[in-house]
């Protein structure tokens, strides 16, 4: 049997990691400041990580939530105290295309209303109801348009008010930084009157950070830097380090009811490990001052570089746009110098997003291989 086709392939195979770098099966080291589309945000085999989930698998893998977890509650708790957000109940998940769905419906049944408004660039999953308020029509079926969406522009306060007022808006779902669009952020006055607007004509705010939470960028999740309370928030990616699981935060304004929302994944004692070590790890060694302060030295190093011609992003959620498009550029950094980066719908920005525990030298060394490439 043959697998189905998903993306273009490398022709590299990675079979071990180890911090910031990936090996092949000849030893080749490879420094990945990709993380695989953000998810690596504690570094490959992680030590503490590595035993969380060793450990655990040693006593009970799996079983299913029709019994009490307790590392789920442990697992609240820490992401409580870490990140600061009081006053939310935590739904646990397996991806950040689940969390989001699960998201859409929690402002359906909240709300009683079925239309949702997204933005230009969204990219918030590819399952049947995430895919609709994603900006990418090739990757929807003809089932998907049956969903009740609107897109507006991104950072369109008059827009967003004209939709919400008509009365028949569940929710507004958006991601603080646009991942796969780009890494565009809006002004704090948008995210601000968002938040305004959702309480004003009871419509639900979803912020998606997927890609963009768990202190990629500096804070804990990236609507902390505007000041605004988002009804659900959905988490997922750097969650795990790589095991699989999502979630999302629903403020405790919104009531649950058994039954509401259900997984048989989600949540399980494995995956459970491991998000706790990550929170673990996270707090420990600082990696939310670290990303923010790699930001800060990556902002001085471009400066050596005029072929960049602008810096996007927060932390170590960087979009690096050049005045070319990046192709050949991520081809000849893979293959010829060893390091991998990301793309974007936007062809000419290079994506950047590696661990949170990555150093200033980790940049050099990518540095001086874009130097030799430019050549």
């Amino acid at each position: 049997m043959q697998l189905f086709d998903v993306y273009p392939l490398y022709d590299i195979t990675p079979v071990k990691g180890e911090g910031p770098y990936v090996f092949d099966e000849a030893g080749t080291k490879y420094l990945d400041l990709y993380g695989g589309h953000a998810v690596i945000s504690i570094g490959h085999s992680n030590p503490v990580y590595v035993d969380a989930i060793k450990n655990q698998v040693e006593k009970l893998g799996f079983y299913s939530n029709s019994i009490k977890n307790p590392l789920q509650e442990e697992l609240a708790q820490k992401l409580e105290d870490l990140s600061g957000c009081k006053d939310y109940s935590l739904f646990l998940c397996n991806s950040g295309a689940e969390a989001n769905e699960n998201a859409l419906k929690v402002a359906s049944f909240h709300t009683g209303k079925s239309r949702i408004i997204y933005f230009n660039n969204a990219f918030h999953g590819r399952t049947s109801g995430v895919v609709a308020v994603t900006d990418n029509e090739s990757i929807k079926a003809p089932f998907n348009a049956k969903h009740e969406v609107t897109k507006l522009a991104f950072d369109d306060v008059e827009g967003l008010e004209g939709e919400l007022k008509k009365g028949d808006v569940a929710g507004v779902i958006l991601e603080v930084i646009q991942g796969v669009g780009g890494l565009d952020e809006a002004s704090t006055e948008f995210y601000k009157a968002a938040s305004e607007l959702c309480k004003k004509y009871k419509a639900v705010l979803i912020a998606d950070e997927v890609q963009s939470g768990y202190g990629r960028t500096g804070e804990f999740f990236a609507f902390q830097k505007h000041g605004i309370r988002p009804d659900v928030i959905s988490i997922a990616k750097g969650m795990g380090n790589g095991f699989p699981i999502g979630g999302i935060l629903i403020d405790n304004s919104i009531p649950a009811r058994s039954g509401m929302l259900g997984t048989t994944f989600g949540g399980n004692h494995l995956a459970c490990a491991a998000g706790i070590s990550v929170l673990d790890v996270i707090k420990e060694e600082k990696l939310m001052e670290n990303a923010a302060a790699i930001y800060e030295y990556v902002k001085e190093r471009i400066a050596e570089i005029p072929q960049i011609k602008k810096l996007k992003g927060r932390g170590l959620m960087i979009g690096l746009e050049f005045d070319f498009e990046i192709a050949a550029l991520r081809k000849e950094l893979l293959f010829q110098n060893h390091v991998f980066t990301g793309a974007a719908s936007n062809k000419k920005l290079l994506r950047i997003l590696p661990p949170l525990n990555i150093k200033k030298e980790h940049f050099d060394t990518f540095f001086e291989a874009l130097k030799i490439v430019l050549k």
